[in-house]
């Protein structure tokens, strides 16, 4: 039973959690980013460069039963996935950033002198006057 415990100790921590979350919702922004890519963006490329369609470009090595077949569209577009999430993910964090030096910026409103501390201050000034 030890074991059982210490796994769902582990498990219910707050960042496996937030990790899983976050597991989750890049899958479907994944899903998102691969439709524009898919959809959208490779379409337009592909106007660009003569109406051609990256998912059909492949090189085959060899013929017959044993042929090998290269998909470098794929790969292609692949990249420009890669591309879009990589883009997305750093201004995601570049504004995480800038909202957490925004925070670290404000200055902390000082902190009330204690009992003691005022005590010692009128002495001080009692003393002073006298």
């Amino acid at each position: 039973m030890g074991f059982i415990k210490e796994f769902k100790e582990f498990a219910m921590k707050g960042n496996v959690m937030d990790m899983a979350v976050g597991v989750i919702i890049g899958g479907a922004f994944g899903k998102i980013v691969s439709s524009m890519v898919d959809d959208i963006l490779m379409p337009l490329v592909g106007m660009v460069t003569g109406n051609i369609d990256f998912t059909n470009l492949v090189y085959k090595f060899g013929e017959g039963e044993f042929a090998a077949t290269l998909k470098y569209g794929t790969f292609i577009q692949n990249v420009v996935d890669f591309l879009i999430v990589a883009f997305c993910i750093f201004l995601m964090i570049k504004g995480i950033n800038k909202i957490s030096k925004k925070k670290e910026e404000e200055p902390a409103a000082p902190a009330e002198p204690s009992n003691e501390e005022k005590l010692l201050s009128e002495i001080r000034d009692l003393l002073k006057n006298k």
